[in-house]
């Protein structure tokens, strides 16, 4: 396990997640704010969007407005230049529970998961089938069985999308056709008892991920070597590479899941310092 020491940059989060670097900052959903916000290196923190429920995964279409999760909802929505959130596409067609994380291609197209079913309500456990949003807003069904994607990834070529399913502790990956659709999965690697959340690709080839059920974050290799561990204060749940280099991995972290009402705010951002710079997508 690595001994490097992460260094805090923000915190009174209600819940951080869908962390992404971009045009030089550092963006993030908060889910009990209900905001997306970005923050520079020199700590200007701005408020991005404001919803009516909780944001999750973030990305970016190819003339530069903002997609959004809106987890709640099971949608997509796209800040227009003027600052207005409209609707890109509704995902309840496809989505059986909370929207929740996201990528987005050079293309546009977005590859959205859900929970599958919302067991902190009581319902059993799904598995979900993944939503492909073109870039106009047309809404397809993915690859189905997924258990609870959540962070996923493309690699720089384009031709692959990799998925973690937490609930199956394992990363799988999905040839992306001409179509932008998705061909037969594979296994990616399998995680050994940790549960995946958000993560980012590096320039070997390697994930990092945050592991939801424990205080770190893990590097792994495709195969399911773990390369390297970094300790964190808390759980993790959103991790990404980023920085002038490429090479500052930014952590979300929070004492507890999301669920209810009453947020503690013990949501924090640290950043920590890696050798590999980020590649691919997001």
């Amino acid at each position: 396990m690595s001994n490097r020491q992460p260094i805090q940059i923000l915190d009174g989060l209600g819940f951080g997640e869908g962390l992404r670097w971009h045009d030089d900052r550092l963006w993030f959903s908060d889910f009990y704010a209900h905001t997306v916000s970005s923050l520079d290196l020199a700590d200007d923190r701005r408020v991005e969007a404001e919803l009516d429920e909780r944001p999750s995964g973030l990305g970016w279409l190819p003339d530069g407005r903002l997609l959004v999760v809106a987890m709640d909802s099971r949608r997509v929505l796209r800040r227009e230049p003027t600052g207005e959130l409209v609707v890109h596409a509704d995902l309840s067609s496809v989505a059986t529970s909370h929207a929740n994380d996201m990528v987005v291609a050079a293309d546009g197209t977005a590859y959205v998961g859900n929970f599958g079913a919302d067991m902190a309500a009581g319902e059993p456990r799904n598995d979900a089938r993944l939503a492909i949003v073109r870039p106009d807003g047309t809404v397809l069904g993915g690859p189905e069985g997924l258990a609870f994607p959540n962070g996923s990834v493309i690699t720089p070529d384009g031709s692959t999308y990799i998925v973690g399913e937490s609930m199956a502790q394992r990363y799988r990956a999905f040839p992306i056709l001409p179509d932008s659709t998705l061909g037969e999965g594979r296994l990616w690697a399998d995680l050994g008892g940790r549960f995946p959340d958000g993560c980012t690709l590096d320039a070997d080839g390697a994930i990092w991920f945050a592991d939801a059920m424990a205080p770190e974050v893990a590097r792994v290799a495709e195969g399911g070597e773990v390369l390297d561990v970094i300790a964190m204060p808390d759980r993790c749940f959103a991790c990404a590479l980023g920085g002038p280099d490429g090479r500052t991995l930014f952590v979300a972290t929070a004492s507890t899941f999301p669920g209810g009402n009453d947020p503690d705010w013990s949501g924090r951002l640290w950043s920590v310092e890696v050798d590999v710079r980020h590649a691919g997508r997001p």
